[in-house]
């Protein structure tokens, strides 16, 4: 499954439903360009999760309303309530981890 990019006015609809990971990131951001490549392997091998992207900058508003305060942050939604936020660089072999609590 690939990574897809969503904006502000679309967030609510897409992570209503199922589990969802959401990489808030910016392009300025050097840990989250290396992020960004283990979301997108980890992707490529679960098709129980939906992977979203955000960029901070062009979609403030939810970031803001989430309380994303550093990034690259990961959120995890399951049925559209957060059950999980990680901050920082995660590996992709604690990312499955973390996710496998919340689809199995």
């Amino acid at each position: 499954m690939a990574v897809t990019d969503i904006q502000d006015a679309e967030f609510d609809q897409k992570t209503n439903t199922g589990v969802d990971l959401v990489d808030f990131w910016a392009t300025w951001c050097g840990p989250c360009k290396m992020q960004s490549p283990v979301i997108e392997q980890v992707s490529e091998t679960r098709d129980d999760v939906n992977f979203y992207k955000m960029d901070v900058d062009a979609n403030p508003q939810t970031a803001q309303e989430i309380g994303i305060l550093a990034i690259p942050t990961l959120l995890i939604k399951k049925d559209g309530e957060v059950v999980d936020r990680i901050t920082g660089y995660t590996p992709a072999d604690e990312l499955n981890k973390i996710l496998d609590k919340y689809t199995k």
